[in-house]
């Protein structure tokens, strides 16, 4: 009879190979985007890709997490951009100007203070943007004075608020003979909720002129 093959032999050890690891960097790039930090994800999801991309040596495993780390770190790079930007043109639009600018500038009327000169009175209404000039220019009206609501407050209501302020603009006897009236400004519930707690008392003569009415410097022009 034929004899048999011999029974195969194995080396010790032999066999297939352990399988790749999952990176932790494209882990990490993930979670990271996960979490909002777009920067930090956009980075690591990038250096991810780098090192699962094939061929590298050793071979890697989670590209894909690597890849939606990369995309969520955009998306939360370009959204965190935008608020940082809006914030910041938030805040230099809400900024207080001067007591007296040195040169005309268009300002939203929250950023009005006692003894700003506005160039024209805008119609009635509700004020959002006016042109401020230095009170050594020609302008109709002035800010007068400022009515502080309590910060903790809630909105009293646009009647309420407009009564509050109208209260506590008063004319002396002398400005009322100029022919000097007075016009009140208060919050609008849209920006009592982005903290404006300021009404402004604007005082208005019958004709421009130049110089404050604080200091009794106003000439009329012409």
């Amino acid at each position: 009879m034929p004899q048999g093959y011999p029974e195969a032999y194995y080396a010790p050890g032999w066999g297939a190979p352990p399988p790749p690891r999952t990176d932790p960097v494209a882990v990490t790039s993930l979670v990271t985007g996960v979490l909002g930090l777009g920067p930090v994800a956009l980075v690591l999801g990038l250096v991810g890709l780098r090192r699962t991309r094939r061929g590298r040596e050793p071979a890697r495993r989670g590209r894909g997490l690597a890849v939606a780390g990369t995309v969520l770190g955009v998306v939360g790079t370009v959204v965190g951009a935008a608020l940082v930007a809006f914030v910041a043109v938030t805040t230099v639009t809400s900024r207080p100007l001067p007591p007296d600018v040195t040169e005309p500038v268009d300002a939203r009327a929250v950023q009005l203070v006692t003894g700003s000169c506005l160039e024209t009175l805008p119609p009635d209404g509700e004020v959002d943007r006016v042109r401020v000039v230095p009170c050594a220019d020609p302008h109709e009206a002035q800010v007068l004075t400022d009515y502080r609501f309590d910060r903790g407050a809630r909105w009293p209501g646009a009647e309420e608020a407009a009564a509050a302020v109208a209260a506590a603009c008063t004319l002396t006897p002398d400005e009322v003979a100029q022919g000097m009236r007075v016009v009140a400004w208060s919050p609008t519930e849209a920006s009592w909720r982005r903290g404006d707690r300021t009404g402004l008392c604007v005082g208005v003569l019958p004709d421009p002129v130049t110089g404050s009415l604080l200091d009794e410097s106003a000439t009329p022009v012409g």
